[in-house]
């Protein structure tokens, strides 16, 4: 089988986000949405330069790559922190863990439309079953000690999740494989997860800072600083360079897939 590595590790990546779910309900619990958010990364933005420092791969990026990874920060970075700490303030981690995966249906049409890339029969199956799922899960909660609208919100703000990420792929793919027109080479997948964490956390700043104006400063118990520093460490940092290594390799349509 092509790939193993690659498959093994998004594997893992799975399992990681699989056990964030939980950690982000804990952390949406006890504090406010962006200061969750901030905190996290700030922390892993931290561990990210350190990394790229200490790897071969440290760059400044020219002009027109700031603009892609600008992007690629709002979306992976700013929109979906939004949409992820809010949502999870409302739903169950079960629900989100199942909505997310809206994720392969919006990739797969964002790919078509904007990589070109094939719609195969399999992938067409997957999607379905995969929004059949989500309809069910939608309508027939088990999590029935939630209200139903309340719910119903959180799993909306999770699919605009979903969404988010879909279009930061897309994005992703692009950088990965397409050089800026000011520059002869493409940017790496380490290269382009730090920065685009770094550009996001600078797009969080302000939003926090307003929030922190109105709801006073973060408090985090012990576990909500457990569940922060997981995600930083774990769901972000080295999940993300894995799923950025997977889109490069395999595709933008074909990760979700695995993934999810």
């Amino acid at each position: 089988m092509k790939h193993v590595l690659i498959h093994i590790k998004l594997l893992i990546v799975v399992i990681i986000w699989g056990i964030g779910w939980p950690a982000g309900r804990v952390i949406a619990q006890d504090i406010a949405p962006f200061a969750a958010s901030w905190i996290r990364y700030v922390i892993a933005a931290a561990l990210f330069l350190i990394y790229l420092r200490m790897s071969n791969q440290w760059m400044i990026p020219t002009r027109f790559e700031w603009k892609r990874i600008a992007w690629i920060g709002f979306f992976s970075t700013c929109l979906y922190q939004a949409f992820f700490m809010v949502g999870m303030k409302y739903t169950a981690a079960g629900d989100a863990s199942l909505m997310i995966t809206f994720n392969p249906f919006f990739t797969a049409l964002l790919a078509i439309f904007f990589l070109k890339e094939a719609m195969h029969w399999r992938l067409g199956v997957g999607i379905s079953l995969g929004l059949a799922g989500v309809t069910v899960l939608f309508l027939y909660s088990p999590n029935v000690d939630i209200p139903f609208f309340e719910r119903a919100l959180g799993d909306i703000l999770i699919a605009g999740a979903a969404f988010a990420w879909a279009c930061n792929t897309i994005q992703m793919k692009i950088a990965m494989t397409e050089p800026a027109v000011d520059s002869n080479r493409c940017l790496s997948p380490l290269q382009l997860t730090v920065w685009s964490s770094v550009i996001g956390l600078a797009m969080l700043t302000p939003i926090m800072a307003v929030e922190t104006w109105m709801v006073g400063i973060p408090e985090p118990s012990t576990n909500g600083w457990i569940a922060m520093v997981f995600l930083a460490v774990f769901s972000t940092v080295i999940s993300y360079v894995w799923f950025a290594d997977g889109i490069l390799t395999i595709g933008a349509g074909r990760v979700h897939c695995t993934c999810i």
